[in-house]
This record gives C-alpha cells, sequence and structure tokens, in this order.
C-alpha cells in the first residue's frame, strides 16, 4: 500500500525561495528538492533540516510525524544552517517593515510620552500635536491600551490646544503690525529731528562699530530653529520646550546676526520665548498640584483625565 503524500516547503540555505513540494517519504522529498533548487550533482547527497531550529531530519518516521506544510531548508554537501538560514528570505520585507516603522515611530514615540504624563501636551511643539491629531483613532487607542471614545476626547483637546496657539499666533501677529505702524510714522520724525541735531560723521562711526562688533559673534543655533523664527509670525508657539531654552540661552547680538536683525528685535524674541516657556512651565506646575491635591498620586491615569476633560 502506497503512503499518502505529504505536503511539504523547501528553501535552499539562503532562504530567498521556498517551493512547494509533496512527497511520501523523506527520499523522494530529498530527490525533489535536489531537483526544484537546482543542486548540483556533485554537492549530494543533501540533508534536510527544519527551518524553525535546524533539527536534522533523516527519520522516515520522524518526517511521517511532522504536520503538512512544514518547512526544510536543502543543505547541499559541507553546508551548515545557522538561523539567517530561515530569515534571509524575508530580509526585503524586513527592511521594507522598518522603513515604515521608522516613519510610525515618532507618533508612537509621543504617544508613550502623553501615556506617562499628560501634562508633557503643554511642552510638545505644534508639529508634535498635528502628528497626534492626524494618527487613527483606532491606532492610538491601542498604542494607549484606552477606548476610543477616551481617545477621541483626547484629541479634540489636542486640537483645542492647537487652535489656541494660533490664535495666539494671529494676535500677535496683528499686534505687531500695529506696532510696526506707529514705528514708521515715529521713524519718520526721528530721522527729521537726528538730521538737524545729530553729526553724519557721529552716527557713522556708531554704527561701525555695531558692525564690528556683530561680525564677531557666532550662532549655535540650528538651521531649523533659525528658519522658524525668521519665518513664522509668532515662532515660540511653534518651537518645543528644548529649543525654546536653547534661544534664550543665545547671545542677542548673534542671534540678531543670524537672524539679520536689530539688535531690539532680537531681545524682543528673546522675551517672548521667554514668557513661552514661563507659561508652559507654570501650566505644568499647575497641573501637578491639582493632581496632587485631588488624587494625591504622582501620577494621573490617562482614563481619569480624559473622563474629567470630557465631563467640562
Amino acid at each position: 500500500m502506497a503512503r499518502p503524500l505529504k505536503r511539504c516547503l523547501v528553501l535552499p540555505r539562503d532562504g530567498r525561495q521556498q517551493h512547494g513540494v509533496a512527497a511520501s517519504c523523506l527520499r523522494e522529498l530529498r530527490h525533489k528538492a535536489s531537483g526544484i533548487l537546482a543542486i548540483d550533482k556533485d554537492k549530494e547527497p543533501i540533508t534536510l533540516v527544519l527551518a524553525e531550529d535546524g533539527t536534522i531530519v533523516d527519520d522516515d518516521d520522524y518526517f511521517l510525524c511532522l504536520p503538512p506544510d512544514t518547512k526544510f531548508v536543502a543543505l547541499a554537501k559541507n553546508e551548515k544552517w545557522s538561523s539567517r538560514s530561515s530569515d534571509s528570505g524575508t530580509t526585503w520585507l524586513s527592511e521594507s517593515v522598518d522603513e515604515v516603522d521608522s516613519a510610525a515611530e515618532k507618533w508612537k514615540q509621543l504617544a508613550r510620552q502623553l501615556k506617562d504624563d499628560l501634562s508633557n501636551i503643554i511642552l510638545m511643539s505644534e508639529e508634535d500635536l498635528q502628528v497626534l491629531i492626524d494618527v487613527p483613532c483606532s491606532d492610538l487607542a491601542e498604542e494607549l491600551a484606552q477606548s476610543q471614545t477616551k481617545i477621541q476626547v483626547l484629541q479634540d483637546t489636542l486640537q483645542q490646544v492647537l487652535d489656541r496657539r494660533e490664535e495666539e499666533r494671529q494676535s500677535r501677529q496683528l499686534l505687531e503690525l500695529y506696532l510696526k505702524a506707529l514705528k514708521n510714522e515715529d521713524s519718520i520724525l526721528s530721522k527729521v529731528a537726528e538730521s538737524e541735531t545729530v553729526p553724519k560723521k557721529e552716527m557713522d562711526v556708531v554704527d561701525t562699530g555695531t558692525s564690528s562688533t556683530s561680525t564677531s559673534a557666532k550662532t549655535v543655533l540650528s538651521h531649523q530653529i533659525l528658519t522658524a523664527l525668521k519665518e513664522k509670525p509668532a515662532p515660540e508657539l511653534c518651537l518645543d520646550s528644548q529649543d525654546l531654552e536653547l534661544v534664550l540661552k543665545e547671545d542677542t547680538q548673534a542671534l540678531a546676526l543670524a537672524l539679520r536683525w536689530d539688535k531690539q528685535k532680537a531681545e524682543a524674541l528673546q522675551r517672548a520665548c521667554d514668557q513661552e516657556l514661563s507659561k508652559r512651565l507654570q501650566q505644568v506646575q499647575t497641573l501637578h498640584s491639582l493632581r496632587s491635591t485631588s488624587k494625591g498620586k504622582k501620577t494621573l491615569p490617562l482614563g481619569d483625565w480624559v473622563s474629567s476633560k470630557r465631563k467640562k
């Protein structure tokens, strides 16, 4: 009586391709594997090992006990099994997955920050807030181990924080335009007065001294921070707290030179950054104070915090 055929999967040592084979015994499987994998005759006999752990299969009874679709690695003469034998076939797939994972790594890292302490919302930049808002509600709920209803409330809260910063930016922009208009009016009058009272030569000396001082100053701020400071209407709202600290530590003269601004405008920017950073830190301290008073705990669970926000 002929033995029934068993479905098997065979692949070479490099594991780049796998083939389906039906065989009733080990001898038949070796023969078919050699032909399908184009193994040279001088490299036979081949050895069949389990792809998952490298167990050598050389007993027919053991072969018959294996489940269908078992993976075998065909080793030619003098070849040895290694864990890479079964993994290399999916290396290209792993690399593609790594690229996707790196793209999703940022929002997951931000989500873990919220899971540790929700007050981190205050310290996040607008870009970070937008990343969390754009994450599908189901994915964020799974990452934070919360219901989608609570996560929707959380994302609504993040959107409110983002909208509030946008409103502050627009208000400051309007205020800057108003102050600029007043400054232009004052500058016309001041130039007329200075032309009558200040000698031109003395003015040249003052200007030259300022220029020589500024050329010696250098900044350590990154190009990304400088671009935000120069192009955004209210850059202090776009930066995270760490970047705000860097701006505050920067030499005012060097900052003005890097941005091609006058020193007064650079000082005003640093004051705005200082106020924004102080406000964020005060909000964090207030949140911790309320938390310790109401809960008597060091950290507030995400679910309780979101529920309280929703009730409000």
